[in-house]
């Protein structure tokens, strides 16, 4: 399974729905080959160079973490249930309250709105955090059950580089 990769200090962390199968089975975040996380991060000017999945610990070491809304590794996001996206939100608001980064992805429109509870979301850095000090940005899916370009995407993720940089 894709365990979290946090600790105190990060600049920025991803937090998608839950692990794919893929992800479940390798250990490795945003692990399914149809998935453009990796590509993405490069383009947008996150990461210096192209990453693989089985690096992804290595992104400790620029300041950049991983979690999950959910643990449960699944086909697709909605086979999760009620249960298991309420009580991961609570446990994401500990994590975050806990390691307090500088700022995190939301990598999906819909992680966001069940993390907040909430229909009222935009895409970009979000007015009302989650957690106080804490920067919350939604950005879309990499997936590649998401149909948005790659450019698109890449436009998106721009967003998160300034936050690497910040002192």
């Amino acid at each position: 399974m894709a365990l979290d990769l946090l600790r105190p200090g990060l600049k920025l962390v991803f937090c998608g729905y839950n692990p794919s199968l893929t992800s479940g089975m390798s250990g490795h975040h945003y692990a399914h080959p149809g998935n453009r996380f990796w590509r993405v991060l490069h383009a947008s000017g996150i990461t210096d160079r192209l990453y693989k999945p089985e690096e992804d610990e290595r992104l400790l070491g620029l300041g950049i973490g991983f979690t999950n809304l959910c643990s449960r590794p699944t086909r697709r996001a909605d086979e999760l249930t009620k249960g298991e996206i309420r009580a991961g939100a609570q446990e994401l608001r500990s994590k975050l309250e806990g390691y307090k980064p500088r700022a995190v992805a939301y990598t999906g429109i819909g992680v966001y709105k069940w993390f907040r509870a909430t229909s009222k979301v935009g895409w970009g850095v979000q007015e009302d955090p989650a957690v106080p000090g804490v920067t919350d940005v939604v950005v879309p899916s990499p997936s590649g059950l998401n149909r948005m370009r790659f450019e698109e995407l890449v436009e998106h993720y721009r967003v998160l580089a300034p936050f690497l940089i910040l002192a």
